[in-house]
C-alpha cells in the first residue's frame, strides 16, 4: 500500500510540474503577453473614459491606423528575411503624387488606383534590384531611396498640393461596408492578413522566408532561391505601400509632399512589437496583428484623454525598446530552464 501511495504522490507531483511548465510556456509567449497587455489597456481606458468602448468611436478609430497596419503585413516578410525597408513612407508619397498627377489630368478612379499600385510595385522592385542583384545592404539602399522617392514629389509639388479627385475615389479611405459602421479599410486589412498568414505559415514560400532569416548561407545550400525570395519581399512591400497610398490619399482627399512622413519607424515598431525578431527568422502574423490594435487603440485612448502627441511618441519609442529587449530576456529564461532540466 505504501509503495502504491508513493507512486500516486509522485505521479501527482509530475502532473503538477507538467501543468506548471505548460502554463509558464504559454504565459511567456510574446503573443499571449501582448494580448494580456491589450486587454488590460482596454479595461483601463474604459474606466478612464466612457467614450472608449463606444462602438461608433472604436470603428472610426480604425481609420487612423489601418494604412500602417496594411504595410506592416509585408514588412514581416522583409524583416524576417534579415532585411529592412525604411523607404516605405516615401513610396507612399511617390504613389500619392503619381495618383494626384493622374487625377489632375482627368483620369478615372480605376486608372488612378491602378497607377498607385503600379508605382508602388515599381518602387519596391527598384529597391529589391539594388539589394539582391547588385548586393547592396538593404539599409543603405532604402535610406537612399527614402530621399529620392519623396524628393521627386517635393521637387514637383513644392508647397502645392493635388486636391481634385473623383467623388467615387473617396470610398476607399472613407467608406463603410454596406449599411454597417464597419470601415472598408478594416475589412480589406483583415482579408489581406488572412492571405499573408496563409503565405507565411502554410506555404513553402513562408518556410523559405524563415529559412533565409535563420541562416542565409544554409538556406542557399539547401536550394532556397534566396535572391528571388528577398526580391519578391520588396516587391510585395511596394505593392502594399501602393494599396496604403490609395487608402490614405482617398481618406484625406489630397496629396502633399509630406504625406505619411515619419511612418517608417512606426510601421517597423508595429512589426518588432509583434514579436518579429529584428535579426530575422522569428515571428508570426498573430503577434503583429495584436500589436497593431494595441498601438492603434492606445493612441486612440490617449487622444480621448487629451494626452499630447509628444507623450504618444515617447510611449511608442519605449514600446519599441521593450519589444526588442523583453523577448531576448524571455529567451534567456527559457534557455536557462532547459539547461537546469538537463542538469537535473
Amino acid at each position: 500500500m505504501e509503495n502504491t501511495n508513493t507512486l500516486v504522490d509522485k505521479s501527482r507531483l509530475v502532473d503538477e510540474k507538467t501543468v506548471k511548465a505548460r502554463l509558464v510556456t504559454i504565459f511567456t509567449k510574446w503573443e499571449v503577453l501582448l494580448l494580456l497587455i491589450f486587454i488590460t489597456m482596454c479595461i483601463v481606458f474604459s474606466i478612464l473614459s466612457p467614450y472608449f468602448l463606444d462602438y461608433f468611436n472604436l470603428m472610426n478609430a480604425n481609420f487612423t491606423f489601418m494604412e500602417k497596419a496594411i504595410i506592416a503585413l509585408p514588412m514581416i516578410f522583409v524583416i524576417m528575411s534579415g532585411d529592412i525597408d525604411i523607404s516605405i513612407a516615401s513610396i507612399i508619397a511617390l504613389c500619392s503624387f503619381a495618383m494626384g498627377a493622374a487625377s489632375a489630368s482627368g483620369a478615372s478612379t480605376p486608372v488612378i488606383v491602378l497607377i498607385g499600385l503600379l508605382v508602388g510595385i515599381a518602387a519596391g522592385a527598384f529597391n529589391g534590384f539594388f539589394i539582391t542583384a547588385i548586393g547592396m545592404p538593404a539599409i543603405a539602399v532604402t535610406l537612399a531611396t527614402q530621399s529620392v522617392f519623396r524628393g521627386i514629389a517635393k521637387a514637383v509639388l513644392e508647397d502645392q498640393a493635388y486636391t481634385t479627385y473623383p467623388e467615387s475615389f473617396g470610398f476607399f479611405g472613407q467608406g463603410y461596408v454596406g449599411d454597417t459602421l464597419i470601415p472598408f479599410e478594416l475589412v480589406l486589412f483583415l482579408a489581406l492578413a488572412v492571405v499573408m498568414w496563409y503565405i507565411l505559415h502554410q506555404s513553402s514560400y513562408g518556410r523559405k522566408v524563415y529559412a533565409i532569416g535563420n541562416s542565409t548561407s544554409a538556406a542557399r545550400f539547401s536550394g532556397v532561391p534566396v535572391k528571388r525570395i528577398r526580391f519578391t519581399n520588396f516587391v510585395l512591400n511596394g505593392l502594399f505601400c501602393g494599396i496604403a497610398a490609395v487608402l490614405l490619399t482617398s481618406r484625406i482627399g489630397s496629396t502633399r509632399p509630406n504625406i505619411a512622413e515619419g511612418w517608417d519607424m512606426e510601421i517597423i515598431t508595429l512589426v518588432v512589437l509583434g514579436g518579429v525578431s529584428i535579426n530575422g527568422g522569428k515571428g508570426n502574423i498573430f503577434g503583429v496583428i495584436i500589436s497593431i490594435f494595441l498601438l492603434g487603440y492606445l493612441k486612440f485612448g490617449m487622444g480621448l484623454l487629451n494626452i499630447s502627441g509628444k507623450v504618444m511618441i515617447i510611449t511608442t519609442g519605449t514600446l519599441l525598446v521593450v519589444a526588442v529587449l523583453l523577448p531576448m530576456i524571455l529567451d534567456q529564461i527559457k534557455a536557462g530552464k532547459k539547461i537546469t532540466r538537463k542538469a537535473a
